[in-house]
């Protein structure tokens, strides 16, 4: 599987920004679908995973509220829209798909197999 991350940039604090992970090789329908992110001198941690109907999400505490994470089978692309930007929310964010198909949602990191390469957000102004 090979996906490919878009939609970073540089906004102001109380913007949005709608990340895409597209899957440019066998499709992900069967896979659970997350995100993660990675800021400067951090861990990697999970924001949100969506399953493979799309029916089950979940979202890390910082996460809730502020983002919503939808897939749309037509297109096999998965999709994050980030509203209430922070600076807190700046870091590179990689999508991933769970390793194996599955029903569920996938919330540990070794559960994915397969990395986007990642997208960088900057909340600043």
């Amino acid at each position: 599987v090979q996906l490919q991350a878009s939609g970073g940039g540089l906004v102001q604090p109380g913007a949005s920004l709608r990340l895409s992970c597209a899957s440019s090789g066998p499709s992900v329908s069967g896979h659970s679908v997350g995100w993660f992110r990675q800021a400067p001198g951090k861990e990697r941690t999970l924001v949100s995973a969506i399953s493979s109907s799309g029916g089950a999400k979940w979202y890390a505490d910082f996460a809730k509220g502020r983002f919503t994470i939808a897939r749309e089978r037509a297109n096999d692309t998965v999709y994050l829209q980030m509203d209430s930007l922070i600076p807190e929310d700046t870091a590179t964010y990689y999508c991933a798909s769970s390793s194996k198909t599955m029903v569920g949602v996938a919330t540990q990191e070794r559960e994915y197999g397969s990395w986007g390469q990642g997208t960088l957000v900057t909340v600043s102004s």
